[in-house]
């Protein structure tokens, strides 16, 4: 292809170009370009010295890598971050479906107002969750205890016990997360065409089967957005454990972002948080590419 026709063919095909500019400016100045960084500095020792001056900086190899795997903490971020995601995951998921299939029979004020109600902690600032839950979890006066008193169980030490802490969170986290996916799930259920249950009720179908056989079937597509996009949100799980509990007690709370944000922002490590953060990005990479062909397998079923 001659210059004039490869001009001549941008000329005509610049349009599309031109409107999708903007999105691959922003793309690649705050995901590509960073991602490259990150890349580079996990081969690295930088730290504070380092970036004062660049002449303190030197390659390390595989060496960041290799110690983040010998590292008993990020092992057992790693292992936490495995249960928050076995655990939650599903219980987002399921509970959301429950909420939206439950407020989809109503248009009255009162289910939209529990639309609004289960909303609004997914816009609620976690900072302001955390000081509210903080209070419920209280070990002397808080609600989850005091209503614990009324059937004779021990005050339970929420965000101290390792075992407990966990759950707690998780609990926080699945509280927090039900509001937005429950208005997909709805947003699904809407277009689903009426004549389907029409011609089921015509043909004898119970409301189970109804559910079983129309209504879930055909929420498959908004049951993948919500399952990747929350698996991709959990694996990333930081703010409740940074705000609830520092990643304790005993690190038996600390997740993986978690891990790369306190050896990068505090003890400014940050070849070696780089490190970490690159194994979290192939486990992202690797869990969102499986859930795809798992997906492309069942469409092509």
């Amino acid at each position: 292809m001659t210059l004039q026709n490869f001009i001549k063919r941008f000329n005509h095909y610049k349009y599309p170009y031109m409107f999708i500019a903007p999105a691959l400016v922003l793309l690649l100045t705050f995901s590509i370009i960073p991602i490259i960084i990150a890349l580079v500095i996990s081969f690295t020792d930088i730290d504070l010295a380092g970036l004062a001056n660049y002449s303190n900086i030197e390659g390390v190899g595989f060496d960041n890598f290799i110690n983040v795997f010998k590292d008993p903490v990020f092992l057992k971020s790693m292992f936490n971050t495995m249960f928050y995601v076995i655990i939650g995951v599903p219980l987002v998921v399921m509970l959301a479906m429950g909420a939206a299939l439950l407020l989809n029979y109503g248009t009255g004020l009162l289910f939209k107002t529990f639309r609004v109600v289960y909303y609004m902690p997914s816009i609620t600032n976690i900072v302001a969750v955390a000081v509210v839950w903080g209070y419920l979890y209280n070990s002397h006066y808080g609600l989850f205890n005091h209503i614990l008193s009324w059937f004779g169980v021990p005050a339970q030490q929420w965000l101290t016990d390792p075992a407990l802490a966990k759950l707690s969170l998780i609990l926080l986290a699945v509280w927090k997360s039900i509001g937005l996916n429950m208005i997909i799930f709805l947003a699904a259920l809407q277009g689903i065409p009426r004549s389907y249950y029409e011609a089921a009720e015509i043909d004898g179908a119970s409301k189970w089967k109804k559910l079983l056989y129309i209504t879930v079937p055909l929420l498959s597509f908004a049951t993948f957005f919500v399952t990747i996009t929350t698996l991709i949100g959990w694996i990333q799980f930081f703010e409740e454990p940074l705000v609830m509990t520092k990643g304790g007690p005993l690190n038996s709370t600390m997740s993986m972002a978690l891990f790369i944000y306190n050896n990068g922002f505090q003890l400014s490590n940050f070849g070696y948080a780089a490190a970490g953060s690159f194994v979290l990005f192939i486990i992202i990479i690797a869990v969102t590419v499986l859930q795809f062909a798992v997906k492309r397998k069942d469409v092509e079923y």
